[in-house]
């Protein structure tokens, strides 16, 4: 079931697009590339939200973690209220972007960021070891995948539906964020916009660009500038999930992945 009868419902709304994701699958680089272009094209100052400067022409575009918020953000009341959930109506009006990452690489950076970034992070997670937390109801990585199987079971029939993975992404940017691009209108892209915003989302340009506080906005700003790890752009690895957790928790991972549908494209 899904719903919105809270106020948020009106932030999650109006949106020409709507990019889901699970956290930790790369939406904040695809939201550079994004603003990037935009910015450029119309001859604007960089910022990551570009439609609050009422420009003509920018799409407004909703970036949700949907259901995996509404797990494990809130109490009891916001749950039933949806407050987390993009509501219906908005879903079959909007083109929908689901950006996916291999549960393991998404979990592992979700890890870093609740025990080293997000000073909000409850304590009891803060001292969470990563297996624990990998096999935590809320958290874990079952939990991400029942999510991810939830969002395909219910949009991968719609029209206006399109599937990005974040491994293609980063296995060639050019194709795929212009892939990107055109399902929201830019077809095709403008040339020198596209290769600004190619070289500005660059992973080490935003992790210089992180570090020397050039964003105001809380979106993309360190945890600690004296703790890598704390970066919101880290590694960026693909498979990186095998330097943090241990031989049995990867075997633990491993099974939970035989659940997830396999149109995402991740082996076991």
């Amino acid at each position: 079931m899904r719903w919105n009868f809270s106020s948020r419902a009106r932030h999650l709304s109006r949106g020409e697009a709507i990019i889901i994701s699970i956290p930790k699958s790369g939406r904040t680089w695809l939201r550079a590339f994004l603003c990037a272009y935009y910015c450029k094209r119309d001859g604007l100052e960089m910022t990551l939200e570009p439609e609050r400067l009422g420009q003509h022409g920018i799409p407004r575009i909703i970036y949700s973690h949907d259901r995996f918020e509404a797990r494990t953000k809130g109490n009891f009341w916001d749950r039933m209220r949806g407050k987390y959930l993009v509501p219906p109506g908005e879903l079959k009006r909007a083109d929908i972007i689901l950006l996916a990452r291999d549960p393991r690489d998404a979990f592992v950076s979700l890890y870093v960021q609740m025990t080293r970034r997000t000073h909000e992070t409850p304590a009891e997670y803060k001292g969470k070891t990563a297996g624990e937390l990998l096999r935590d109801k809320a958290f874990g990585i079952i939990s991400i995948i029942n999510v991810m199987n939830g969002w395909l079971k219910e949009f991968s029939t719609r029209p206006n539906f399109t599937l990005a993975r974040y491994e293609a992404l980063r296995n060639d940017p050019a194709k795929h964020f212009r892939d990107i691009l055109c399902v929201l209108g830019e077809n095709p892209p403008q040339f020198e916009a596209y290769e600004h915003a190619l070289a500005f989302s660059e992973f080490k340009n935003m992790k210089k660009l992180e570090a020397a506080g050039a964003f105001q906005s809380k979106i993309l700003q360190p945890g600690d500038v004296a703790d890598p790890e704390s970066f919101k752009v880290r590694r960026g690895q693909v498979g990186g999930y095998r330097d943090d957790l241990s031989v049995e928790d990867q075997d633990y991972a491993a099974a939970a992945m035989r659940a997830l549908n396999t149109r995402f494209g991740y082996a076991p």
